[in-house]
């Protein structure tokens, strides 16, 4: 009998600026742009992917009232009546980056979602890495933010596994008290080397909070690597999070290598090589060709096969 698919939470990210409004997102934007990642996973993981409670308008997206930015995320104005294709966020954060605002209320949408069904992990992007991380720590220690609790007691047992893609600490005394000094739940790091929105410094501090971590690096920027190698990488990953998963630079090697084997394998021959593999009866009448003389009709046919075409004998 076949085993259940792991079932994952999936947190979308929100970055509340003009600079950077192509990556306000909800659930259904994230999932769209993880749809490469879905087809890898296949049947083996359940994504389950989950709208902020905060809904965003124009203003909190870029500083204006246009709406031509929600348009191009694939989302709609707020004004309309339906509000699921809005863009969500999970908090906000004034503009030093100092306090977070109603952060309580993804806290508490968590707790009825979390009391509803099991989840063996947690898969956050940005702002929803934040998040992410910090329900991890929080369901740890749902007594310290008793709101969290039902019935006095946790609604969910702690995760298997978290991944925090270009994840920061969320800012705030109520971050600080939830996550101490640090949280044990695995969880996986991953940073882009060219991000300028979540910057590395911003990201090693959730990083340092985070006792048993693993960080993987990507060439990119702010966005959800997918690449071939991070494909297999988290797929990997999703199924056993304690296996023993290889690095995505040397999956990225080992199919650098298999590539450049398949390329040696399908190079044509040389022509000379052929040419000199081909030896033509002797005898007066058949005499090897002398420098400069042309090659013997059988030689040229086998020589063909140095432009890739189809060696054919008469």
């Amino acid at each position: 009998m076949a085993s259940a698919p792991r079932k994952v939470l999936m947190l979308h990210g929100k970055v509340p600026t003009r600079v950077h409004q192509r990556y306000a997102q909800n659930a259904t934007i994230f999932s769209k742009r993880l749809g490469a990642l879905r087809k890898s996973v296949g049947e083996d993981i359940e994504m389950v992917f989950v709208n902020g409670p905060i809904v965003l308008h124009p203003v909190d997206i870029d500083g204006t009232s246009s709406t031509a930015s929600l348009a191009a995320l694939g989302a709609s104005d707020t004004t309309s009546s339906d509000l699921s294709t809005a863009p969500r966020g999970w908090c906000k954060l004034n503009p030093e980056r100092t306090v977070t605002y109603r952060m309580e209320e993804s806290l508490l949408l968590f707790r009825d979602i979390l009391q509803r069904d099991r989840y063996d992990g947690v898969f956050g992007f940005s702002q929803g890495a934040a998040m992410a991380a910090l329900l991890a720590a929080l369901l740890e220690r749902p007594h310290l933010y008793p709101p969290f609790l039902v019935d006095g007691e946790a609604p969910h047992p702690p995760f298997k596994f978290c991944v925090a893609v270009s994840g920061f600490k969320a800012p705030g005394s109520l971050s600080a008290e939830i996550f101490g000094t640090s949280y044990s739940t695995p969880t996986l790091h991953v940073l882009g080397r060219t991000d300028v929105v979540v910057i590395e410094e911003r990201t090693k501090d959730l990083i340092d909070l985070s006792h048993n971590k693993r960080v993987e690096e990507h060439q990119g920027g702010h966005f959800v690597p997918s690449g071939a190698n991070w494909k297999e990488f988290f797929r990997n990953y999703l199924v056993d999070p304690l296996g023993v998963i290889t690095s995505t630079e040397l999956i990225s090697a080992s199919q650098e290598a298999s590539g450049d084997l398949l390329l040696r394998r399908l190079k044509p021959i040389p022509r000379l090589v052929i040419e000199l593999c081909v030896i033509p009866p002797t005898g007066p009448k058949h005499r090897l060709p002398r420098l400069g003389m042309r090659t013997p009709p059988i030689m040229t046919r086998l020589s063909s096969s140095s432009s890739g075409k189809q060696v054919k004998f008469a």
